[in-house]
């Protein structure tokens, strides 16, 4: 493992931090990365992904960042812009959550590569994308290296449009990610034909993804049932688009069982695994099983477990305000931010066991499940051997522009048979 005063790791931070990361923090130690590194170390080792952790609250990024150190795999620290944009319902934000895992990247001793995502930065209709494109020069100005433009709650020609017009406030070095379908569940599932559709769009651009993100089955929050994320539909979607060397996000990962998260490592091109709502449970020390999924009793409340987490009585008054806000299971996410001083001001020992409860489920998840294990050394060698913060892109253009214009696009579009299924918040 690199020493952090030594000279490697001096000229890994040189070369590998972006420009934007070494003028927010000029005198850090860590390690933070474009998103486009962490990909190209999941696919240099193969049938691997890495922990996208929704930094919620401290904890969870305290204990990801742990846990990645412990395995020495690189990650990635996300919040969604519902989660932490103008509208937050966490403490955590777009603007602060770099801030912040630099902070505690010093704290620590972390060394291993961290990259900082945007993730969910969702446009739902045309007249978002105009404020959007200062919104996102703000979020880099803040030290983000890496963004998803989730414009997949609109028609595809529309979310294509929104793509390439939002592109260039995108610098060309940070990781980018794109969505097709929204995350419902088994409810308008993505298909082959909708993702080659915005890929291709994108590509005669010259706009090339790391990541794309389905819907391949899951949902956001916990999962109601057991049928979890389609391997077999995501497999042929990204072998569709192998020749846009463009790899999987996936989204809504809390609550699907471990062999399942491992076919999807091991049978799809998938590199990024979003886990959020699992994270937060954990650092609250509500019980789960052995995937993430919160376990309720027979009244269907959450079940605290003593020793674990946040005090009973913090436990109990969390409870309490959810109920007089009529906030029950998957809204219990709100707690967040009216909470989050209440939890710091907790005593250091039950802090610290909720900053463990997460890295322990975090480096099972790393080392048994995703195969992310010794990913950190991957990104610092390309990092020596690139001498530079872009690693570069995985594709190049090979469709025509002028086969891409706006009218052709919506012609395209107007042709493609899909099921957009039920409408509804799905935002994170």
């Amino acid at each position: 493992m690199t020493h952090p005063q030594s000279e490697e790791y001096r000229k890994l931070l040189d070369y590998g931090r972006p420009p934007n990361v070494k003028k927010c923090f000029p005198n850090s130690n860590a390690l933070i990365v474009s998103g486009k590194y962490i990909d190209r170390a999941m696919l240099a080792k193969g049938s691997c992904m890495t922990i996208a952790a929704n930094g919620r609250n401290a904890f969870v990024i305290k204990g990801t960042l742990a846990a990645a150190q412990r395995a020495n795999a690189a990650v990635i620290i996300e919040i969604a812009r519902s989660e932490g944009g103008t509208g937050a319902y966490c403490a955590t934000s777009l603007w602060n959550i770099a801030r912040q895992t630099d902070a505690y990247m010093n704290e620590m001793g972390i060394t291993i590569p961290v990259a900082i995502h945007a993730d969910h930065f969702g446009i739902k209709k045309p007249e978002d994308i105009t404020p959007a494109k200062t919104e996102i020069r703000s979020l880099f100005d803040a030290g983000i290296t890496s963004i998803a433009i989730d414009a997949s709650h609109m028609p595809d020609d529309q979310n294509l449009l929104a793509n390439i017009e939002l592109n260039p406030y995108v610098p060309e070095w940070a990781g980018l990610e794109t969505e097709v379908g929204e995350i419902k569940g088994i409810h308008g599932l993505s298909t082959p034909e909708e993702a080659l559709f915005l890929i291709q769009g994108l590509n005669a651009h010259s706009i090339f993804p790391d990541w794309i993100a389905l819907n391949n089955g899951t949902t956001h929050g916990i999962e109601q049932s057991d049928t979890g994320i389609n391997v077999a539909l995501t497999a042929k979607i990204h072998k569709t688009l192998a020749p846009y060397g463009i790899s999987g996000a996936q989204h809504g990962t809390s609550g699907n069982n471990s062999d399942r998260l491992r076919r999807i490592a091991k049978e799809t091109r998938t590199t990024k695994a979003n886990v959020a709502t699992a994270l937060q449970m954990i650092s609250w020390g509500v019980k789960v099983n052995d995937f993430g999924n919160a376990i309720m009793d027979e009244s269907g409340r959450f079940i605290k477990e003593t020793g674990k987490g946040v005090t009973r009585g913090t436990w109990e008054n969390m409870c309490a305000f959810a109920a007089a806000n009529g906030w029950q299971k998957g809204n219990f996410k709100k707690l967040n931010l009216p909470f989050e001083n209440i939890l710091t001001a907790q005593d250091a020992p039950v802090r610290e066991r909720m900053v463990k409860g997460v890295e322990n489920f975090v480096f099972t998840l790393l080392t048994e499940v995703f195969n992310a294990t010794d990913t950190a050394d991957l990104v610092k060698r390309q990092i020596f051997e690139t001498q530079s913060h872009m690693p570069g892109f995985k594709a190049k253009r090979i469709e025509q522009k002028n086969e891409w214009t706006r009218e052709r696009i919506i012609d395209k579009a107007s042709r493609i048979i899909t099921d957009k299924s039920p409408e509804g918040n799905f935002d994170d």
